[in-house]
């Protein structure tokens, strides 16, 4: 297993109430048999490749700590940098949609960074959408969730950006999938044959609720930054691909065209 000495560092390091680097200092230090039998429970639900995140419950994201649960996508580092690019262009007081909100991390982080912002989270899983209530909860942020099939629950409504990290994974790639990601809902995994079926109805609906210059901000997965961004171009301008920290293409930035074809 990747990481094993971390992972078991981390699980430790719950039952005793500390971090990884405090757990990993201790050095020899006994653990009474009520530890010692919390962490055995903990190290055998890692065994079977629970993802590490949800056995601890928490994980963090751009500096905060989020909740973490079956039924939802565990936050990744990845997403830091749709995070960024949605930050630095969300004007105080201006109106965002989080499409396939997930647990909510795209939206509390936005509510609690611009002031002013109204941030509606939409989803169309009432797991995802129970444990996006509770982060926002957890921040005191301020979102309004709303269920349904992406933009189903939004009718009538205008937005200045709008950011969606959506299921973006081959069919087929599925079970090919790490074993740990494989515990997360095929929902917010599976993104049709060709991994691109998401993107195309974005491309479709979305100019419907963004604003004139309003943005649109999409995670994309490896190798399909320059295919989505194709998708963009009868509704959208100064379509761009941002690479993430590794140098891969990992989100593309556009704005919705003043004049564009409604179909």
């Amino acid at each position: 297993m990747p990481d094993a000495e971390i992972d078991a560092a981390w699980l430790l390091g719950s039952v005793l109430g500390m971090g990884r680097l405090q757990t990993m200092a201790l050095g020899n230090q006994p653990l009474t048999a009520r530890q010692e039998e919390a962490f055995e429970a903990l190290l055998s639900r890692r065994l079977t490749r629970e993802p590490l995140q949800y056995i601890l419950g928490e994980t963090d994201f751009m500096g905060r700590r989020f909740l973490a649960r079956p039924g939802a996508l565990i936050p990744r580092n990845d997403t830091e940098l749709l995070a960024g690019l949605a930050l630095s262009r969300l004007r105080p007081g201006g109106r965002a949609l989080d499409l396939c909100t997930g647990s909510g991390i795209l939206a509390v982080t936005l509510a609690l960074s611009v002031p002013g912002a109204q941030l509606d989270a939409a989803d169309l899983s009432p797991r995802a959408l129970a444990l996006a209530r509770d982060n926002a909860a957890l921040h005191g942020a301020n979102v309004n969730f709303l269920q349904g099939d992406l933009f189903s629950p939004c009718t009538g409504t205008c937005y200045d950006m709008i950011c969606c990290n959506p299921p973006y994974i081959k069919s087929g790639d599925l079970p090919l999938l790490q074993e740990e990601v494989r515990f997360e809902p095929d929902m917010a995994l599976d993104g049709g044959e060709d991994g691109l079926d998401f993107y195309r109805r974005l491309a479709k609906e979305a100019p419907l609720y963004l604003a004139p210059g309003g943005h649109m901000l999409l995670e994309t997965g490896d190798g399909q930054a320059e295919d989505v961004a194709a998708l963009l171009t009868d509704s959208f301008e100064d379509i761009r691909v941002y690479d993430d920290m590794a140098g891969l293409p990992r989100a593309v930035a556009a704005r919705r065209k003043e004049a564009h074809a409604l179909a």
